[in-house]
Formats: structure tokens, C-alpha cells, sequence
């Protein structure tokens, strides 16, 4: 550390642990610096609700500088980071360098197809805004196309809709799609019932959301197939392609595929040269420091941490914004001359998954919430989590609005609607 300047702080990422580590760090003599390759900060957790016409984008991003406009020792860089060089202790961004003397890596993951990447063009995931608004597009495209398809056995395919992995947010995505089309569509064509879509939602596990306790999985289970959900459990997909997917020896024909079975990390252990679990999270120690470098902090859903009982740390937004808490603090103490040696401590407050309209399952250390009342902390929470008075009245009145009308005002194609599946499209028009 240069004895003439202050501190250098560079945060790379200003997801839930970036920006927890960025606040942390307001009133600290340091400078910090914060990267990412998109100007804003996305809420996550609310992307599906993008995706099926609930909420417009804006409503769960927040412009990065607007975030920090307040915070004077705080700076922000739009790039891609291409490689950290540890040795002269700068982050690489193309042509430009930017130096540290501590490093927090909270780059978060993207989904992942376990091997079978060209998946991805026929089953997209939920990551980003541009996922979410593509997502939107191919959802609402499968209607339009739907009404004015004379062939009735593409008229099915069209209103089939399949979602891989039984998690929160293939639930959560499930229950949407399911109101939409019951519900929200339902008036909205004249050749088409969109109250006869299939919604289907596939789980390799024998339950969904196998993190919950039984008995929340199984009233989640009830409450989606209330939904007209079909559920199927047990069976991996080992296969998908522009006609659908193949499940065991079954073919279920589809135009819209998600895919919310797994996740991929960023490519922080390979930037480090440390090693990596399967999907590619940066293994890290209970101080969460990469070995080798006690400068840099590697955080959130691209760190694989266990606990103090040895169990992995789940990849959820709770976990990353203490973990970035818990980084600002040990740089903090580090040069206030009071390290802190105690390892990283998860506090776990429970988990919350919604079911759709009314409906959601909340486990709090063993305390268990279901139906409405678990709707309505659901909405609380995440409310109150939302970053920006703004958003959190504007996702409370659409939300009011929603429940009272059952409509969703963000149905809205954007871009191209030739675009979105090319070999698809090519072999639709040769037939």
C-alpha cells in the first residue's frame, strides 16, 4: 500500500454483495471503486415476475451512480474485467488497468447446462434484463402465434409451455406463467383459449424446492397444481432442441423452454488461478481471502463456502450482502491496526418462495408460513429489499393492482419477433 494515498478498495460486481460491501464501506478513510459491465444493480429475485408481464424492468433496476451518488468516497467504472494480474495488483479491463490494494469479487453466476451448452439457444435462463425481456417476448410471441396458427397440433405446441428445475425460481416462474395465461390472457383472443395452455414444471428430485422443509414443498406442490401446473418429478431431461424436450422416454412438444436447473460461476477462480467446485465457484475459506492472496475477497454465488458444520453455503442474495458486510469490515480492521481473525459467521433468517396469487411458502429457523399469510411476507420482503423508494411504490401499487384485477400492464413484445430462435424459425418457414 502506497504510505502517501489512501486506501484503494475495488469491488468487482455491484450485485447484492458488491453493493453490501460498498455501503459498509461509506464512512471508511479508504477510496473505492466499483466495476461492472452493466450500469445498473438488478433485484434478482424479481426477474421472473419481468419475464411474465408482472413488473417493467425499471422497477427492479437501479442505476449503479444513483446508488452511490451520495457515497464521496465511492466511484463507479463501466467494463468487462478480462483478467486480475495479482502480482501488480490491478484489475484488468481491455486496455485499462485499475489498481487495488483490496480486491472484493462478488461477479455472481449465470445458468448452466451441465455439459450440454447447446441447450441454451432453445432453453434460456434468467440471469439478466436482457434474459428477462427476451423471456417476456418468446412468452407473449407464443400466444400471438398461437391465434393465428390453423394447424391444431402447433397450436398446442405453441401453448406449451416447460420449465426445468423445481427451485424457487422454477416455481416462481411456473405459478406466473400459470396466472398470466388463466387469468391475466384470458379475455384478451378470440380463436385461442389461453385458459388451455399447458404449463409444466419439471424437478429431477422427487420433490420441488428441496430446500424447504417436506411439508412447505408439498403445500407449494398442491398450490401450483390448484394453479394448473403439471408437475413432473423425478426424471432428468435428457435432451432439448427446437421441438420441444425429451424427458426419460417422453417427448413433450414445446416453442417455450426456460431452464432454471442450475447455475454456471464467473470466471473469478480461473482470473486468480485458484482452485474451483464443478460449476466453477472459487473454493474459499471460512475468511473468505483467496488462498495465496490475503487481499482479495471472494464473495457470493461465484465463492463456494462452507459453514461452520462443513455444509456449503446456499447461493442466495442473503448470503452474498453479510458476506460483503463481513469483507468491508476485515479491510476496515486491517488497517486500523485490529484484525479481525474470526471467521465469516452465515446468519440464516429463512427462505421465502411464492406460489403464485396468494400463495407462498416461508421458513424462518423452523417456523413455517404458508398461503396467504406466506404471500404476504413474501411481498413484504422483497419490497422492502428493493433498492429505491421509487421501485418499492411502484412494485406495491403494480402488485395491488394485479391482485385486485388479476391484469399485468408490462405485456409488451419488444425487438424483433423473428429473432428469437433462427434454426427454429428457418425450419418453420421450409415446412
Amino acid at each position: 500500500m502506497n504510505a502517501t494515498t489512501r486506501p484503494r478498495v475495488v469491488i468487482i460486481g455491484a450485485g447484492f454483495g458488491g453493493l453490501a460491501a460498498v455501503k459498509a464501506l461509506k464512512n471508511a478513510p479508504v477510496d473505492v471503486t466499483i466495476i461492472d459491465r452493466r450500469n445498473h444493480h438488478l433485484f434478482q429475485p424479481l426477474l421472473y415476475q419481468v419475464a411474465t408481464a408482472g413488473l417493467a424492468p425499471n422497477q427492479i433496476a437501479t442505476p449503479i451512480r444513483a446508488i452511490v451518488r451520495n457515497q464521496k468516497n465511492a466511484t463507479v467504472e463501466l467494463g468487462t474485467v478480462e483478467a486480475i494480474d495479482t502480482a501488480k495488483r490491478e484489475v484488468v479491463l481491455g486496455d485499462r488497468r485499475v489498481a487495488y490494494d483490496y480486491l472484493i469479487i462478488a461477479t455472481g453466476a449465470r445458468h448452466a447446462y451441465f455439459g450440454h451448452d447447446a441447450w441454451e439457444e432453445f432453453a434460456p435462463g434468467l440471469k439478466t434484463l436482457e434474459d428477462a425481456t427476451d423471456q417476456r417476448k418468446r412468452i407473449l410471441l407464443a400466444f400471438e402465434r398461437a391465434e393465428l396458427e390453423p394447424d391444431a397440433a402447433e397450436r398446442a405446441r405453441l401453448t406449451t409451455f416447460v420449465v426445468i428445475g423445481g427451485g424457487p425460481t422454477g416455481v416462481e416462474t411456473a405459478g406466473a406463467i400459470a396466472e398470466l395465461a388463466k387469468k391475466a390472457l384470458a379475455r384478451d383472443y378470440r380463436r385461442i383459449d389461453p385458459k388451455s395452455a399447458r404449463i409444466i414444471l419439471i424437478e429431477a428430485a422427487l420433490r420441488i424446492l428441496t430446500a424447504f422443509p417436506d411439508d412447505l414443498s408439498e403445500h407449494a406442490r398442491h398450490a401450483l397444481e390448484k394453479l394448473g401446473v403439471e408437475i413432473r418429478l423425478g426424471k432428468a431431461v435428457i435432451h432439448v432442441d427446437e421441438t420441444g424436450i425429451t424427458l426419460g422416454d417422453e417427448h413433450i412438444a414445446s416453442r417455450t423452454v426456460i431452464w432454471a436447473a442450475g447455475v454456471q460461476s464467473s470466471p473469478a477462480a480461473r482470473w486468480l488461478n485458484i482452485p474451483a467446485d464443478r460449476v466453477g465457484r472459487a473454493i474459499i475459506a471460512g475468511n473468505l481471502r483467496a488462498p495465496g492472496n490475503d487481499n482479495i475477497f471472494v464473495i457470493g454465488d461465484c465463492a463456494a463456502v462452507n459453514d461452520a458444520s462443513g455444509r456449503q453455503l446456499p447461493g442466495v442474495a442473503p448470503v452474498a450482502k453479510q458476506q460483503g458486510v463481513y469483507a468491508a469490515r476485515v479491510i476496515k480492521a486491517a488497517f486500523e491496526g485490529n484484525p479481525l481473525t474470526e471467521p465469516f459467521a452465515y446468519v440464516d433468517y429463512g427462505n421465502l418462495a411464492t406460489v403464485g396469487r396468494k400463495a407462498a411458502v416461508a421458513d424462518f429457523r423452523g417456523f413455517h408460513l404458508k398461503g396467504v399469510i406466506g404471500w404476504l411476507v413474501w411481498c413484504a420482503a422483497h419490497i422492502y429489499y428493493l433498492i429505491g423508494f421509487k421501485n418499492r411504490i411502484a412494485v406495491a401499487l403494480d402488485w395491488t393492482w394485479s391482485y385486485l384485477t388479476f391484469d399485468r400492464g408490462a405485456r409488451l413484445i419488444t425487438g424483433d419477433i423473428e429473432d428469437e430462435h433462427p434454426q427454429q424459425n428457418a425450419k418453420r418457414d421450409a415446412a
